[in-house]
């Protein structure tokens, strides 16, 4: 953790595009391949193929036939989460319906703007996923635990994440080279969001200089890239989770195949990776829903004390 928050605050770029490009498509392939062993924490067998088909939504809106809509591919992805709470917490089929076509019709008529687009479209599947959501998962094992290095871990990683914002880092001459700038393009809009959620600019409208050239824009990419870094070696790390030496020797061979034929595709060109991997990465996005709201279930569980 501490070793990723100074590699953070050193290379924010070269670090993030690292971690996305070598671990981001392992941490896919094994947490989907443990979630279908957990039957990915929904009560119905097939209810991961509906999530999937959302997912393959959001791919053909986005490279397919690419919408002008802002709002299009936000409600695919907050469908996804609402529906995941049926999926935890009701088995009924007609419940499931009833309740499944009322959050449609919801969304359907609802009137949203630019602030929904930027948590929902843009937060949900990106920060909020890397880091709210690896932070509510380490704390629902903690409380169930009550692992002295674990409440230690919770309380790390919080310094780590505020300490971008009020440690100064030291003037390392650093600059973006072409290549990264021109890498990590396709990520900005999250960069501009959190400029400007976090107050660091007056407007959205952040000019690529600022991003790439400013003490704001260094900021927010030291945590962007120290959430998504830990995000995956904290998932590597539960060794008792994933259970590596139970892995089939076949599923094994595989996955590490596919992990190469990944990074090798990010080292030819890093735009064609990333659009190559682009539903592998949101599809691991919208299979963990379920987990992550039982991850919150359990959390108040361990904290309100069940009625007698």
């Amino acid at each position: 953790m501490i070793v990723s928050a100074i590699l953070a605050f050193i290379l924010p770029f070269e670090l993030f595009l690292f971690s996305y490009a070598v671990l981001g498509p392992l941490h896919y392939l094994t947490e989907i391949g443990w979630l279908h062993k957990k039957n990915y924490y929904a009560k119905g067998k097939y209810d991961f193929i509906f999530l999937s088909v959302l997912c393959a939504l959001v791919f053909y809106f986005s490279f397919v036939k690419p919408t002008t809509s802002n709002t299009k591919i936000p409600h695919i992805i907050f469908y996804g989460l609402l529906i995941s709470f049926i999926f935890v917490f009701i088995k009924d089929n007609l419940y499931r319906i009833a309740l499944a076509l009322l959050i449609l019709i919801g969304l359907y008529i609802s009137n949203v703007g630019e602030t929904y687009f930027m948590w929902v479209g843009v937060f949900l599947p990106t920060i909020i996923h890397v880091f709210v959501f690896t932070w509510a998962f380490m704390l629902f094992g903690v409380l169930k635990n009550k692992s002295f290095s674990g409440y230690l871990s919770i309380v790390v990683l919080l310094i780590c994440a505020l300490s971008f914002f009020f440690i100064k880092a030291p003037s390392l001459q650093y600059e973006v080279s072409e290549y990264v700038g021109k890498s990590y393009d396709l990520f900005s809009l999250l960069n501009k969001y959190m400029i400007h959620f976090f107050g660091l600019s007056t407007t959205t409208n952040s000019s690529q200089s600022i991003i790439y050239e400013s003490n704001a824009g260094f900021i927010v990419m030291r945590f962007i890239a120290f959430a998504y870094t830990y995000h995956y070696l904290n998932w590597f790390s539960k060794t008792s989770v994933i259970q590596w030496h139970k892995v089939p020797k076949r599923t094994l061979i595989i996955t590490l195949f596919l992990w190469i034929f990944s990074v090798t595709l990010y080292l030819y060109d890093y735009k064609t990776g990333l659009k190559a991997l682009y539903f592998l990465s949101f599809l691991h996005v919208f299979l963990e829903f379920p987990l992550n709201i039982t991850s919150f279930q359990g959390i108040i569980k361990s904290i309100v004390p069940a009625k007698k």
